[in-house]
């Protein structure tokens, strides 16, 4: 009998059918990673993924950009080769003490004070220890690792918030301001933002941003409680895309402590930033589809959606993959459209000027590691739009295609995801450790999803007949 801990296996010759679901000898095969190589290049990968990350705040260095760079080509090949690992028992302590022996070796940024930067490294080395044994435990204690991995963000949150009340970064006084702006219902498009270190006329995400945030600072004074509550709801979604107790709790365990241990987390809290909104919505996007509930799942995806710019360029793929399909990637954007409109009506120019117009011409900055800043730093070239558009479009037709001839799973759906995030981010002007963050999540999210495959033999047994 198979070990429900060591994750999914897979049958040759499945392929899914319209619903998401794969069918049994029904079409190209897949291969599953038994041995060591593929959870040691995982391992391996993520670390050393978070490690240049953490460093890269606040530096351009050419060697952050070629890991990265190895770490997208990596997933590439993880896609071709459409393998579904399997995470042996050793995996989760593994990386789990690797994350904070990383955290504490790399330079890491700050505005803590001292003395609660280290209290904030001590709750996060703790919480590591933690996890790692009750994962080790020859029965292995997955609900109460995952709940003591929450329990160590919300402290992790307080500990940061309390100590740094007013982080100098313009992403956090744009949202704190913004939350008051829409408390007495004003446009954030039109509004001026006061002692920002950096943007001062502008709100360059898009309004659902602001509104998702905003309750941290009318309740608690601070956008980051907000922010905390959305990486918890993030956390969840983890644990309910493995199966929960019902699927596979160890692996569920192992990802909600690899996300909350990553190299980086703490600067990620101080900064404000805000890709964990972004996170927890496209994770209950793919719980919600997964559990067959496709429709639902349109009301985060359009909540995402009318929250961050980017996640339009992901629509292709759900335009062409059955599970979603096209009728509800419509909807998708029309419901998007419709929670944008107040704000769109309001002051057109003001909207488009914010939310378009100032990302495309703002000026490069220079410790984003991608290959623009490369060229622009070490060559003196600013490479045009038709090079870095050509990028990213081909990165996009290459998912699509992949997505309507495979038919995959939500799974690697999400690892396509995360590839055209990832490809985008290297060529973009700007690209800091909170989207390269988003990505890994998104990477975490789709081994979550592998969990409960229905590559494994007993989900394509109990999967229903393909029909037409």
């Amino acid at each position: 009998m198979a070990d429900p801990a060591a994750g999914p296996t897979a049958v040759a010759g499945d392929a899914a059918g319209a619903d998401g679901r794969v069918r049994p000898g029904d079409g190209e095969g897949t291969t599953t990673a038994r041995g060591l190589l593929g959870p040691v290049l995982l391992a391996l990968t993520w670390l050393a993924w978070f490690g240049v990350a953490q460093w890269s705040v606040p530096r351009f260095r050419v060697q952050i950009v070629l890991v990265l760079t190895a770490g997208t080509l990596l997933l590439g090949v993880w896609l071709w080769r459409r393998t579904v690992l399997r995470l042996p028992r050793w995996f989760g302590p593994a990386v789990i003490a690797g994350s904070v022996a990383v955290t504490l070796a790399v330079p890491l940024f700050s505005y803590l004070p001292d003395g609660a930067e280290r209290a904030a490294l001590a709750v996060l080395a703790a919480g590591a220890l933690g996890c790692a044994v009750l994962l080790a435990l020859p029965r292995p204690m997955a609900g109460t690792a995952a709940l003591l991995a929450g329990a160590v963000h919300a402290v992790l949150a307080a500990v940061v918030v309390r100590a740094d009340p007013a982080p100098r970064i313009d992403v956090w006084v744009i949202l704190q301001q913004g939350a008051d702006v829409t408390a007495r219902l004003g446009n954030i498009y039109t509004a001026q933002w006061s002692d920002s270190p950096g943007v001062q006329d502008h709100f360059t995400y898009l309004p659902w941003m602001a509104v998702l945030t905003a309750p941290g600072r009318w309740v608690a004074g601070d956008v980051r409680w907000m922010l905390a509550v959305w990486t918890l709801v993030l956390l969840a979604g983890l644990w309910a895309l493995a199966g929960g107790r019902g699927g596979d709790p160890v692996r569920g365990a192992t990802l909600v402590a690899l996300v909350v241990l990553a190299p980086g987390t703490l600067t990620q809290v101080d900064q404000a930033w805000t890709e964990p909104v972004l996170a927890a919505l496209l994770v209950w996007w793919a719980v919600l589809v997964r559990r067959g509930h496709a429709w639902w799942a349109v009301v985060p995806l359009a909540l995402a959606c009318a929250s961050k710019q980017h996640l339009a360029l992901l629509a292709p793929l759900l335009l062409v993959w059955p599970a979603f399909g096209w009728r509800r990637t419509l909807v998708t954007g029309a419901a998007a459209g419709v929670l944008v409109s107040p704000w769109l009506v309001a002051d057109p120019a003001a909207f488009v000027d914010d939310t378009v117009t100032t990302l495309l011409t703002f000026h490069p900055i220079r410790f984003a590691n991608t290959w623009y800043l490369y060229f622009l730093d070490r060559h003196g070239v600013e490479l045009p739009f038709v090079v870095t558009g050509l990028a990213m479009l081909l990165a996009v037709g290459a998912a699509v295609w992949a997505v309507r001839r495979r038919r995959p799973d939500v799974g690697e759906v999400l690892r396509w995801m995360a590839l055209v995030l990832a490809v985008v981010n290297l060529v973009n002007k700007q690209a800091f450790y909170n989207q390269f963050w988003l990505v890994a999540v998104l990477v975490a999210a789709s081994l979550a999803a592998d969990a409960v495959s229905p590559r494994s033999p007993r989900a394509a047994a109990a999967a229903p007949a393909s029909v037409g």
